[in-house]
């Protein structure tokens, strides 16, 4: 690989990057963060989406050796690829192409764009997504990466509503999980207060909550619920807390009404939302903004689209797909100096909508906020369904406790069955009935369900895992 031709195409991928960078350091007006990015006409979106792919593709060639045989063996060039309308040509990545780098060019991969020399020199911040198999794939970020998102960030918690005057209490361990540390860094990049929460458990949360007043609550959605009933338990009302605004990531919530509705109703607050992943930045791709929801109700999600290209793939064949159709998210990052991925299937359900919104943001949105992940099917007897289908249709029994847990296994005649436990106080038939049709109206499958005794089920401190599956066990 030719080092001049390296340097060449990376000093020009960050001049691009810091070419359509506006309003870096503050707000440009008190009602966005960067009014002539989030503002932007379609057209002027486009031109810069464009711009920064023609610089992308050659710096991704000559610096990525995972690219490079990618380019190779599909039989293209990088200038092949320099518009938006080019990406069809070049077919989604995937989470297992990625894995099977990971496990061939172990500890790394060589899907990141600086090499060894580079990165002890660049400083870094690593970050783990394991699979199914538990490779774990690896993402490092530099120190000129964690500029970019921390003003990415910055964007999304100014529209949110986040402001100086906030402090930020963040709910969550500071592990190898982009979303606590991306909030930490554009909190410091707003000059908003923050108040570290992690190794913290529920009752010492509560605490802090009650002592120190913070104005956002940082964290899943189910951890925030959780807190929420513990300082409940404690004798305050968390509704007459000091808290305004729920910051949630990690899990689908502003998209299920239920959810939504039960943490806003407990903490007597607005929620908003993160959208993001690992792979392609650890930043917000996806954010709440003051009109969602709006007076329909409907939760949407803006994707900001001047650092990342956004569309929604067919499931099964990953064709591409016109904006209003249900697909699988997939994103081309336009900003990162180490992980600029093209084209990586995300993989969470989404429609898309281009029309320009009530706040006055132009850039696309995910109308009902983002479903489920591809990853996370459930394949019952033929019928497929998502853990946030089922979420939805329990939230709509009233009365039912915040924890469920979802039971696959195989009956005596080897037929796969569902069982959905949830707790109640009151464990007559009515409450399993109620639960089970809901189910059948959403999911169209016939499932059992169990009440249980509240407090049956052990409380969520991060992030929910509801499914059970027993059927692979002997």
């Amino acid at each position: 690989m030719n080092r001049d031709r390296r340097e060449r195409t990376r000093a020009h991928w960050l001049e691009t990057l810091a070419r359509y960078r506006r309003d870096p350091v503050a707000p440009g007006s008190a009602a966005y963060w960067s009014p002539g990015l989030d503002c932007a006409s379609r057209s002027e979106l486009r031109s810069i989406q464009n711009a920064k792919i023609a610089a992308l593709t050659p710096y991704l060639y000559e610096n990525s050796d995972f690219y490079r045989r990618r380019f190779d063996r599909l039989g293209l060039a990088p200038t092949d690829i320099a518009t938006v309308e080019d990406l069809a040509r070049w077919p989604v990545v995937d989470k297992a192409e990625m894995m099977q780098d990971a496990e061939a060019f172990p500890p790394w991969g060589t899907y990141t764009c600086v090499d060894d020399a580079l990165w002890r020199t660049r400083g870094w911040l690593m970050f783990a997504s394991s699979g199914s198999t538990g490779t774990p794939r690896v993402f490092r970020y530099t120190q000129r990466d964690r500029e970019l998102w921390s003003w990415a960030n910055a964007r999304a918690m100014h529209a949110m509503g986040i402001r100086a005057s906030d402090s930020l209490f963040i709910c969550s361990g500071y592990g190898p999980h982009v979303f606590a540390w991306g909030v930490q860094y554009a909190a410091a990049t707003m000059n908003v207060a923050v108040i570290p929460g992690g190794g913290m458990d529920s009752t010492m949360r509560s605490t802090i909550v009650e002592r120190y007043a913070p104005t956002v609550l940082v964290g899943t959605p189910s951890a925030l619920l959780h807190l929420g009933r513990t300082y409940a338990a404690r004798g305050p009302d968390p509704a007459a807390s000091s808290v305004r605004l729920l910051f949630v990531g990690g899990e689908p919530a502003a998209g299920i009404e239920g959810t939504r509705h039960r943490l806003e109703a407990l903490w007597g607050a607005r929620l908003v939302e993160f959208y993001g992943c690992t792979e392609a930045a650890p930043h917000a791709g996806g954010y709440s903004c003051p009109a969602s929801p709006g007076v329909d109700g409907v939760a949407t999600t803006h994707l900001m689209e001047d650092i990342q290209a956004w569309e929604v793939v067919d499931a099964c064949t990953r064709a591409a797909l016109p904006a209003g159709v249900r697909g699988l998210t997939v994103c081309t990052n336009l900003n990162s100096e180490s992980s600029p991925q093209l084209r990586f299937l995300v993989g969470d359900y989404a429609t898309l909508n281009t029309a320009p919104c009530a706040c006055g943001r132009t850039h696309v949105r995910a109308v009902g906020g983002i479903g489920g992940r591809a990853d996370d099917l459930i394949n019952l007897r033929g019928i497929k369904m998502y853990p946030a289908q089922i979420e939805a249709a329990v939230r709509a029994v009233p009365g039912v406790g915040d924890e469920f847990e979802i039971v696959l296994a195989h009956n005596a005649e080897g037929v796969d069955v569902m069982t959905v436990r949830v707790e109640h106080a009151d464990r007559s038939g009515a409450v399993a009935a109620a639960v089970t049709r809901e189910i059948h109206a959403r999911c169209e499958v016939r499932v059992a369900a169990e009440v249980l005794v509240p407090g049956t089920l052990a409380p969520t401190q991060f992030k929910a895992k509801r499914v059970r599956d027993l059927r692979g066990r002997h």
